[in-house]
């Protein structure tokens, strides 16, 4: 089945709206086509009265420099939820199409479906948090799902989905595998970059909100073939991606060395918090983590989440989702950060 084949047929038909920055491209001395205000009111480094660039190229030739992926196979969002909602509007009927999802995983998965009224399938990790291969093609056969969803790292369980695992799922669905790779950077395992050259169904979904540190400024990236790509393009709104966010994302960009000593020392942090947390009496168990985050069960996951609240200390409390009962996920932050949370849980 082709690409088009796979979209809804309105988006196949669409005729995109094309903003003023779409159809002039370069420098000009007097700009009167956008409505815009001639001039600004605050000191920031650009033309902030200006509509930004709806394609973000400057950042974008950054990420292929930096991330070493391709500039025309990107695409940068407001954030990786903007990315994940496009991919929902561009491929699923709502009240027909389904997809499928790796459970436990990212809630927003399951509540851009809900947005798009798309229906939801689940194929349960393993007891250990793994990916059983046979069931996932056993769902696809069954429910011929329009969106595969892997998160790699998995979010909230941390392990990572390896390499030939996910290259045998995206190679047996015939519809769109997401690779969403979030908590990537903290993890030791080959990206799926490549399989989106070799794949034209596979998206791959990257995000500078972790090891970047930029959640606030919102920079989302996919990186997928030619016609997922225009589609994205077509269907996302025309100015998604402001100035002052891009502009930090360009500065962080410059700044990689930084931050990959950064995640050095948080892959340091994390393996000094799984043995802290293995001492302390009310865990029962760390699970291994290829993110930036633990997924620990607890013995009473409900009453230390409040606990370490009064404490001045807040965790996430995972124990609702599946197969994760007594469970907190715990981001590793910075060393004084997890020490106060090693007393804490001591004082309890």
């Amino acid at each position: 089945m082709s690409i088009e084949e796979l979209m809804r047929d309105n988006i196949v038909a669409l005729e995109p709206y094309r903003c003023a920055r779409d159809e002039f491209e370069g420098v000009a001395e007097v700009y009167l086509d956008a409505n815009e205000y001639w001039r600004s009111y605050i000191d920031f480094p650009g033309d902030i009265n200006r509509y930004p660039d709806p394609r973000s190229s400057l950042l974008r030739k950054a990420i292929d420099d930096v991330l070493g992926l391709d500039y025309d196979m990107t695409i940068v969002g407001n954030g990786s939820d903007e990315i994940i909602d496009l991919l929902f509007r561009i491929f699923c009927n709502p009240g027909k199409d389904s997809a499928l999802l790796m459970g436990p995983t990212y809630g927003a998965y399951k509540v851009f479906a809900s947005i798009n009224d798309v229906k939801v399938n689940v194929a349960p990790l393993t007891e250990e948090f793994a990916v059983d291969v046979n069931l996932v093609k056993k769902m696809i056969d069954e429910t011929k799902p329009k969106l595969v969803f892997l998160c790699s790292p998995n979010n909230p369980t941390g392990n990572k989905i390896d390499y030939d695992t996910i290259k045998e799922i995206a190679t047996y669905n015939q519809a769109i595998t997401v690779v969403d790779e979030a908590y990537w950077d903290f993890s030791s395992e080959r990206s799926a970059s490549d399989l989106v050259k070799e794949n034209e169904r596979v998206v791959l979904m990257r995000t500078l909100s972790k090891a970047w540190g930029l959640a606030s400024a919102r920079i989302g990236i996919a990186m997928c073939s030619k016609k997922i790509h225009e589609a994205m393009y077509n269907v996302k709104y025309p100015y998604n991606v402001g100035l002052p966010s891009s502009t930090e994302a360009l500065k962080a960009l410059s700044n990689s060395d930084k931050v990959r000593e950064g995640v050095e020392y948080t892959k340091k942090e994390r393996e000094r918090l799984v043995k802290l947390l293995k001492s302390c009496d009310k865990v029962v168990k760390v699970y291994p983590s290829d993110a930036n985050f633990l997924l620990v069960k607890v013995t009473d996951a409900d009453s230390i989440y409040i606990e370490l609240q009064k404490r001045g200390i807040v965790v996430r409390n995972r124990s609702r989702e599946l197969n994760c009962a007594n469970c907190l996920r715990i981001t590793v932050g910075s060393r004084e950060e997890n020490d106060r949370l090693i007393k804490a849980l001591g004082e309890l």
